[in-house]
């Protein structure tokens, strides 16, 4: 059929497709439901995904601040809660390797390497009672008692004593206080 024929047969009377009334009522009701239901799809899509997100923001908190605690770990209190009983008092290897060596065993904040007779002489020129004054009390970038403040006086010269040795002080080790001292602090 050529061009011409169909342009006249248009012309001449005869009508498009016909649609039935049930074929248009459907029409009309996929119109409407089928974005309504995608509206409510997508609502809900998103109301999840920010219900998810909640718990995870939760954790990305926590992992931050797992990442910038302190380097040394500080503690402002007692770390555990200790049974009754007399404390056990620890010995200066086992104070150094709790809470000292996090800076002492890589010098970390200009802290004096553990072992190096060159990065501990200045200090052993000030004396014994000015390094134990600065191990209790802290100086610079160095926090009172290392950051742990549940340790004894006695446990923190013994760490002293120690690392001053290991880089060849020659201290005495400080003796134990009478059963007495300890009971009443």
């Amino acid at each position: 059929m050529s061009n011409t024929e169909q342009l006249h047969n248009n012309q001449s009377g005869q009508q498009g497709p016909k649609f039935s009334l049930q074929q248009i009522v459907l029409v009309v009701i996929l119109a409407v439901v089928v974005p309504i239901a995608l509206v409510i799809m997508l609502v809900n899509l998103f109301s999840v995904g920010l219900k998810a997100g909640a718990s995870y923001n939760d954790q990305a908190h926590e992992a931050i601040a797992a990442r910038i605690q302190p380097v040394a770990g500080f503690v402002l209190g007692p770390a555990e809660i200790v049974a009754e009983g007399p404390k056990v008092l620890k010995t200066g290897k086992e104070v150094y390797d709790s809470t000292c060596a996090t800076c002492h065993s890589a010098g970390l904040a200009g802290a004096p390497l553990f072992g190096s007779a060159e990065a501990w002489s200045p200090y052993f020129q000030e004396g014994y009672d000015a390094m134990l004054k600065v191990a209790l009390n802290g100086k610079g970038a160095m926090p009172a008692r290392g950051g742990n403040a549940g340790l004894e006086d006695i446990e923190v010269e013994r760490a002293m004593v120690f690392m001053a040795n290991e880089a060849g002080a020659g201290f005495d080790e400080p003796a134990a206080p009478a059963e007495d001292e300890v009971a009443s602090e």
